[in-house]
């Protein structure tokens, strides 16, 4: 049973009610503090009403809003609430370990909150370098409004889920996003088809919490991984590549980096 917001964290008349909350998740997801975020986003217009749940993993829920947009038209945004009941804490101290963003010996729901901060973070220097992520618009503790990615009101698909018209050009796509990242100085650290979604034949690189900078003791690890995993999707689809090919398209600006640095 869902549980009441308690009317003394609400300001009087102006809070709304957030809608659907008898179809969402357990209060494990949504918690007093959580409400208590959405509910300002609210009053504060951030969001104009909180639809549905449209995903759910280990670390997260992205849920469906809607917001009134710059052209005074409805527009839909999505809504991602890290939780703090979740299995991930240990699978997150692998990337937690020599970031200089995080302090492990914070407790586990500062953590979170730091883990959304780093994903709020990725996704604005990603915007910034043309890495085709989606459009970061607010942080407020562990919850983050950004681009929703879907047409006529729902979510577009993973590129696991679709069968790409041009797997050869939607390769090609992919290895030039992890080349700006990379030029970025970031490793996504977590890439495979599961997080690249398709929208408008496009895709679209997602779920950014446990990317790393380039000096991470882990980020080659990491970017061999990303590289192994697009490239055995592709392959399955038949486009001549491999892991080794991907690294070196990815890395292509490396070598200019290194020069740069020996000359200082």
């Amino acid at each position: 049973m869902a549980r009441k917001i308690s009317k003394r964290k609400q300001p009087e008349r102006e809070v709304k009610p957030i809608k659907e909350r008898m179809k969402i998740y357990s209060g494990k997801v949504l918690d007093d503090k959580v409400l208590e975020i959405l509910n300002w986003m609210m009053n504060t217009k951030k969001i104009d009403s909180f639809d549905f749940p449209i995903s759910s993993g280990k670390e997260a829920c992205v849920f469906r809003a809607t917001r009134i947009g710059a052209d005074g038209k409805p527009e839909h945004v999505a809504v991602k609430v890290f939780k703090y009941e979740t299995s991930m804490f240990k699978t997150m101290l692998q990337y937690i370990e020599g970031d200089r963003k995080f302090d492990p010996r914070k407790n586990k729901r500062l953590l979170v909150n730091d883990w959304a901060r780093k994903e709020y973070s990725n996704l604005q220097l990603m915007h910034r370098a043309g890495v085709r992520v989606p459009e970061p618009y607010y942080l407020r503790v562990n919850v983050i409004v950004m681009e929703f990615l879907g047409e006529g009101g729902f979510q577009s698909a993973l590129m696991e889920q679709v069968v790409l018209a041009d797997p050869q050009a939607t390769y090609e796509d992919v290895v030039e996003n992890m080349r700006k990242t990379f030029d970025a100085g970031i490793i996504h650290a977590d890439l495979s088809s599961f997080n690249i979604i398709i929208h408008k034949g496009k895709p679209y690189l997602i779920d950014w919490a446990q990317g790393v900078e380039r000096n991470h003791p882990h980020a080659e690890m990491f970017l061999q991984k990303d590289c192994h995993n697009i490239a055995d999707f592709f392959q399955k689809l038949g486009v001549k590549t491999s892991d080794e090919e991907v690294y070196r398209k990815v890395t292509i600006n490396r070598k200019d980096d290194d020069r740069q640095e020996r000359r200082r």
